[in-house]
């Protein structure tokens, strides 16, 4: 049938219908192409919320330092115990070192205590700037880190954190109280985060650790005999105690090496 006069000649053509892709697929496809990879700072397990400066990379070594050392120094604790207590003391500063050091000064095996004391004085706060640091640069950050690793730390820095709140002006003296929670590195990086000076840091620190292990020397002093005798069987077996730590800190190496290569494959998977 011819078309009208004056009329289109299309008009009576269907439409044709062109399928054009919905919004929600395009940018559903342009935020997976474009989304930016995340940097290796920009991380929720990193204490800090902006771009590192090198203050922060080389506080967060000074952190790993203080970790690898302390591994390192176990089974050298254990053996030094058995074997020769002051050098403990002026080593690290050992507590339940210092103990043992003031039953020996109580038998007459040992009179110079002073020097291993000073010397465990400066050993055992030498690092603890490195916490106040932490809490300067980053505030809380550094806790939430710690408390991240699982519900069970969650709950046992927040328990920690209402100890070093509740003390509050004596939470330096209070961090060295001997008790299972992290409250000395909690208190540290709190004073840090309330703009407390280095100097009044560091100087309330030494004092309270001095009070501490002289408390500790006169403890083991009034105990005496019975403690050197608690010595003297374990020097028969520091060797051995040494031997079974370096297996306990290679073991855990390896384990938490093991846990985090399954994480990050895990992780991969994911993505």
């Amino acid at each position: 049938m011819p078309a009208a006069p004056g009329g289109d000649a299309t008009a009576s053509a269907p439409a044709r219908r062109v399928e054009e892709p919905e919004a929600d697929d395009v940018d559903a496809e342009e935020t997976e192409e474009d989304k930016p990879e995340r940097e290796w700072w920009d991380d929720p397990g990193m204490p800090w919320k902006h771009k590192p400066t090198s203050s922060d990379v080389a506080c967060l070594a000074w952190i790993g330092v203080i970790g690898i050392l302390g591994l390192i120094m176990l089974p050298l604790r254990g053996w030094l115990l058995g074997h020769s207590v002051p050098v403990l003391v002026a080593l690290t500063g050992s507590r339940s070192a210092t103990a043992a050091m003031g039953s020996l000064v109580r038998v007459g095996d040992f009179v110079m205590w002073w020097w291993p004391l000073i010397a465990g004085l400066i050993m055992s706060i030498k690092l603890d700037w490195v916490y106040w640091w932490a809490g300067k640069l980053w505030g809380h950050g550094m806790i939430e880190v710690w408390a991240g690793q699982s519900e069970r730390a969650k709950k046992t820095y927040a328990r920690a954190e209402r100890w070093a709140i509740k003390w509050g002006a004596f939470g330096m003296f209070i961090a060295y109280v001997p008790i299972p929670l992290p409250v000395m590195a909690v208190v540290f990086v709190l004073a840090g985060a309330s703009g407390m000076s280095i100097r009044k840091f560091i100087a309330l620190d030494a004092a309270s650790c001095l009070l501490w292990l002289a408390g500790y020397l006169a403890l083991g002093y009034a105990i005496g005999a019975p403690a050197v005798e608690v010595l003297q069987y374990y020097a028969k077996i520091a060797n051995y105690v040494a031997i079974a730590l370096v297996v306990v800190v290679i073991g855990s190496y390896v384990l938490n090496a093991r846990r985090k290569a399954r994480a990050k494959a895990a992780a991969e998977v994911a993505a």
